[in-house]
């Protein structure tokens, strides 16, 4: 990761997780519009973009003290360069995959990662009919060979796509090996060093929280 990050706010204020998901939003939002041509929004229409209100969108901004203009609004470019300097995008990160089933699969065919600074190093799995083989420029390693080749790589970052039995072993010994952060797409919830950022994303989970919300709107 370079170590060349200038981050404007109150680093005293931290930004709570929704918040940072919201800004997360916005960003995306910005480049769509930068892509376009736009030059400027305002609140309402971020807000509209990712259904949220006016006065969530001026309150998240402020706490990362990007004010718009009264009467003109945001300047695109520049709250797009603001927002992704706060999230450490165009910082360059290091990470590496385990578990190259189908969703792995999916990962890493995925060409989104690269615009916002993420490489993956290396993917692995313990299937000997999957070592070797080059999945969207990543190569699969044996998972024998995690230890080596975190040592030579030494990425930050780890996304996890393990069945949940396998899911806590592998987690302890990438944060043996120095990982800072964790995505975690196991159907279990991951308790590791409190020095350690984890996002556990159970797929399963998120369907039954929407088919709730759609039985009780």
């Amino acid at each position: 990761m370079s170590k060349d990050m200038n981050i404007h706010y109150d680093s005293s204020n931290e930004l709570s997780t929704p918040a940072v998901g919201r800004l997360s939003l916005y960003y995306r939002e910005l480049q769509r519009l930068q892509a376009a041509g736009l030059t400027s929004t305002n609140s309402r229409d971020l807000a509209a973009m990712v259904n949220v209100s006016a006065a969530v969108v001026r309150r998240d901004l402020s706490s990362i003290q990007s004010t718009g203009r009264r009467g003109v609004g945001y300047d695109v470019a520049g709250l797009a360069d603001h927002i992704g300097k706060v999230l450490g995008s165009g910082v360059q990160w290091k990470a590496i995959l385990i578990g190259v089933g189908s969703l792995g699969n999916a990962l890493l065919r995925y060409k989104g990662f690269e615009r916002l600074g993420f490489t993956l190093a290396a993917a692995f799995d313990t299937d000997p009919a999957k070592i070797n083989r080059n999945v969207g420029g990543t190569s699969i390693c044996s998972l024998t060979e995690l230890e080596p080749i975190l040592r030579q790589t030494k990425p930050e970052l780890a996304i996890i796509a393990v069945p949940s039995e396998q899911a806590t072993e592998v987690a302890a010994r990438v944060v043996a090996l120095g990982i800072q952060g964790i995505l975690n797409f196991a159907p279990t919830t991951l308790k590791v060093s409190s020095n350690v950022a984890v996002i556990n994303v159970d797929l399963a989970s998120e369907l039954q929280q929407l088919a709730f919300r759609i039985q009780n709107r």
